[in-house]
């Protein structure tokens, strides 16, 4: 099993990436506020799933793979930043977009609730960074399986993103309703996604350098 220290650490960039702005977001924010929580909540359930593949993929040896080749994984650090980055200008840009600036979906069934968010997740390239590229950096071959490391470490980034998922599914009225009628904190709440974005963009390329 990971260390205590390891797992902090890996939960608190855990939380940082599921508090910015991204696909999962916007989407459970939006179908919650236009259909209600339980197509939100059927939507979640759908990321969870999701998550799961990435978990069970990463720890069953795709991170070893790039490990394996160093320029791949060099070449995945900087791409993810890059991406990250660009994350980070679309949450600061003049005119940008919160994530609780909700965008009109038509009801839907629940067994596409449940697809469309696999889908979304599955798609997400955030995720993709976070399984391919942040979790091998906490995994030490000494401190044991690298097997059960990677579930450990995948089982807590699952909890705190459909956590505080679901928080916002139950109260994304509520927060819609707060920042559209005060405009600064909208703001705020944009240009911190971004700064949290951009540091975690210049921690990758750093790892990268290494």
């Amino acid at each position: 099993m990971p260390e205590t220290a390891t797992i902090l650490a890996f939960a608190a960039i855990s939380l940082g990436m599921v508090m910015t702005p991204g696909p999962n977001m916007i989407y459970l924010v939006s179908r919650s506020i236009c259909q209600g929580r339980r197509a939100g909540v059927l939507s979640l359930l759908g990321v969870l799933l999701g998550f799961v593949f990435y978990m069970v993929s990463a720890a069953l040896g795709i991170s070893a793979l790039l490990f394996a080749v160093p320029y791949a994984y060099e070449a995945l650090c900087y791409g993810g930043a890059l991406y990250l980055l660009y994350m980070a200008w679309q949450a600061v840009r003049p005119g940008g977009r919160s994530p609780f600036q909700v965008k009109e979906l038509p009801p839907d069934s629940p067994k596409k609730l449940f697809l469309m968010g696999f889908l979304t997740n599955l798609l997400n390239p955030k995720i993709a960074v976070m399984y391919l590229s942040l979790l091998p950096q906490f995994v030490d071959p000494d401190k044991g399986s690298i097997l059960t490391q990677s579930l450990a470490l995948g089982s807590v980034q699952v909890a705190i993103s459909i956590s505080i998922n679901l928080l916002i599914v139950i109260l994304a009225g509520s927060i819609a309703s707060f920042l559209a009628t005060r405009p600064t904190w909208a703001v705020a709440q944009r240009w911190l996604m971004g700064t949290v974005l951009a540091g975690l963009a210049i921690r990758m390329m750093l790892t990268a350098r290494r």
